[in-house]
């Protein structure tokens, strides 16, 4: 894509001015003190990631041949230019946030955050017992001699000090990452004062290293190339690929230097020299980097400085059945986590695991949780006799590992085990029971946005359907038939398959919707997504919005489309939430002449969802289901507190109303009544 043009936003741009919206929250003051905080963590674990993948995506695009490198991104360098001034930008505002306003707060309530060239005499007693007890064993230390010419290797993602010598040599220091950021210091006259265990480190080290002159020691964090590059290759063994590849990440290119900004020249020649990397790797950033480490800031007070924490509702329907299969055959159910309890699915899991009616389960796994209730219970499903496949996704990136352990238990213990096709990705968060019931097989099937993950439930929002409608567990089996690899084609007729029909029944509602609008009918496309990137898709709801449909798109994340153009996007209206939770789910509403339509799924708009993964999307046929979702996308429609305006500049602007709706806070109210 072209980096900023009045069609179509720069997706990597576009990710960036998702991230500056996750700075915007740790800058409202409307949020609580601590939430704050955890908002600058999240900004910066974001940012790190970003750097691991989507920059080294570009550096090594940088190096293909031309004519695939235009097909690809164009102008690479030139985007990683403008990426660099981003975020650049993004830190600077990142620190005045930190050091303009949320220091400041701390101290009003009596925290202190110092560093050690403000350590008080009982400070710095503490300081060397600590650095004696916890951190000298630990302590990986690094000395580069030009004279020697050692070779000297840091780590991707790990924190490291640095020093230059009276005699030239650079001394590096590893942090060591088995020990708390943070250190507690005992108060002193109602007042709290926490240090880093950087500073810890900074005052021993000048002591230990003072005969060579290193009395001041400097902060430094590479980022390496963390993709694994296995995406497209057709042959061979996928899973060894992969369980070879996983070490790769400490090693790969590295895609960002972040420097203190206070470090001297001299000092940074040699450290560019030593890590054999560019100008345009190096990034200024503060004193302190990693600040994903404020996930665990302590708290030294009585004082409760973040919002309440949401408590899940329990379906009290589900409650009067004496199993879950006797509600899901009443009617479809429906589940939106973390408002409501991930327990429900959980029983169902359990019960199909000791249900002696229950002959098979099938599940794709995507993200699995290290403790995970579901992995537990298909174990027990497994040693029980039943009939258990499990497809795990191996390329779901950084969580490579684990889902491969978990695959490995559940294969030892009788399931049956399969593991990503090479090429593409299974996406799809999807799961079918078969139980006997009075002599005949009858399915249950339930279809998620979101995985099978009991801690991405408490923060990320996502809808999952429980649903015993024999037209759509029969097409749910033909998906599972596909990745058992008992047949090639699914036929569905209301679920959409990526990559087989997910586009093409889109495009057909799209266009369904043009027609009605020229006809005089209404028209209009209501869409909840994470990205938007595809370029065929967003052509087609520019032609929707020039033949007069109207078209409201809630977007959390990448919004590759450029609204409120005339002539092309006019009728074109998105907005963006951040909020406490992760906006996951996915919804698509179209008008239909009237009877209106709605999917839920796990595909975004992204040429990879609908192309290159396996996703499934399923239509909403229960009427309580289908408004318990629609009156949740109006809320996020009719959000005046944290939806922000994704216009042709992506400034992120604040949506302002005379009426103040927080649509995350109203969706709690609004499912318990």
């Amino acid at each position: 894509m072209a980096l900023i043009s009045k069609k179509y936003y720069n997706r990597d741009l576009s990710w960036l001015r998702f991230n500056h919206r996750v700075l915007q929250e740790a800058a409202d003051q409307n949020n609580l003190l601590y939430d704050r905080i955890k908002f600058l963590a999240i900004f910066s674990s974001n940012l790190d990631e970003f750097f691991k993948v989507r920059v080294s995506d570009i550096r090594k695009i940088k190096d293909l041949d031309k004519s695939l490198r235009k097909k690809l991104i164009t102008k690479p360098n030139k985007l990683l230019k403008k990426i660099k001034k981003q975020v650049h930008l993004q830190q600077e505002e990142f620190g005045a946030i930190f050091g303009n306003q949320i220091l400041p707060e701390l101290e009003k309530e009596g925290i202190y955050l110092i560093d050690h060239n403000a350590f008080s005499p009982s400070q710095k007693i503490v300081a060397e017992s600590y650095y004696k007890e916890h951190l000298v064993h630990k302590t990986q230390v690094l000395i580069d001699s030009v004279q020697k010419n050692e070779s000297v290797f840091i780590e991707n993602e790990q924190l490291y000090l640095t020093s230059q010598s009276n005699t030239s040599e650079v001394v590096i220091v590893k942090i060591p990452n088995d020990t708390s950021r943070f250190v507690t210091f005992p108060s002193e006259g109602g007042k709290h004062y926490i240090t880093f265990v950087d500073d810890i480190l900074k005052y021993n080290l000048a002591q230990v290293y003072a005969e060579k002159g290193c009395s001041d020691f400097y902060a430094i964090k590479i980022s390496r190339d963390a993709e694994l590059y296995i995406d497209n290759e057709y042959s061979g063994d996928l899973l060894t690929k992969i369980k070879d590849s996983l070490g790769n990440r400490d090693t790969g290119q590295v895609t960002r230097l972040l420097i203190d900004r206070s470090m001297p020249d001299k000092l940074l020649s040699r450290i560019k020299d030593i890590l054999d990397a560019n100008e345009t790797d190096v990034l200024w950033g503060g004193s302190y980097h990693n600040f994903k480490d404020f996930f665990g800031f302590p708290n030294p007070t009585n004082k409760t400085f973040t919002e309440d924490a949401v408590a899940p509702i329990y379906d009290s329907q589900l409650q009067k059945f004496d199993t879950i299969f006797e509600a899901i055959n009443e009617k479809d159910r429906l589940r939106y986590y973390p408002y409501e309890s991930f327990d429900d699915l959980l029983r169902l899991a359990q019960e199909a695991a000791e249900d002696e009616t229950v002959s098979q389960i099938k599940v794709t796994l995507y993200r699995v949780a290290k403790q995970s209730g579901i992995a537990e219970a298909l174990l027990k499903a497994a040693k029980n006799g039943k009939e258990v496949f499990v497809f795990i996704e191996t390329k779901a990136r950084f969580d490579e590992e684990n889902n491969i352990r978990w695959g490995k238990i559940l294969q030892d213990n009788g399931a049956k085990v399969m593991y990503s096709y090479p090429g593409i990705k299974v996406h799809s968060k999807i799961l079918l029971i078969e139980r006997i019931e009075n002599g005949i097989a009858k399915n249950y099937g339930y279809i998620s946005t979101g995985n099978f993950n009991e801690k991405t439930s408490k923060i990320y929002t996502d809808f999952g359907l429980m649903t015993a409608n024999q037209k759509i567990t029969s097409e749910l089996n033909q998906v599972f038939q596909l990745l058992e690899g008992n047949s090639i084609l699914p036929k569905t007729k209301k679920l959409l398959v990526s990559p087989f029909s997910t586009r093409n029944t889109f495009e057909k509602l799209i266009r369904n919707e043009i027609e009605n609008a020229l006809t005089g009918q209404e028209a209009y496309i209501i869409l909840k997504l994470n990205s938007l990137q595809d370029q065929g898709m967003i052509d087609l709801l520019y032609q929707a919005s020039n033949a007069g449909v109207k078209i409201r798109l809630v977007v959390r994340g990448i919004c590759c489309l450029v609204p409120g153009i005339e002539g092309q996007s006019k009728n074109i209206y998105v907005t963006s939430i951040v909020d406490r939770f992760l906006e996951h789910g996915r919804v698509y509403i179209f008008a239909n002449g009237g009877k209106e339509k709605m999917y839920i799924g796990s595909a975004d708009w992204m040429t990879r969802n609908l192309d290159h993964r396996i996703e499934v999307i399923t239509p909403i046929l229960d009427q309580d289901v289908y408004a318990k979702i629609r009156k949740v996308v109006q809320l996020q429609i009719e959000d005046t507190v944290k939806s922000r305006i994704i216009d042709e500049d992506q400034s992120n602007d604040y949506v302002s109303g005379s009426k103040k709706i927080r649509a995350q806070m109203e969706t709690v109210q609004a499912l318990a009544q």
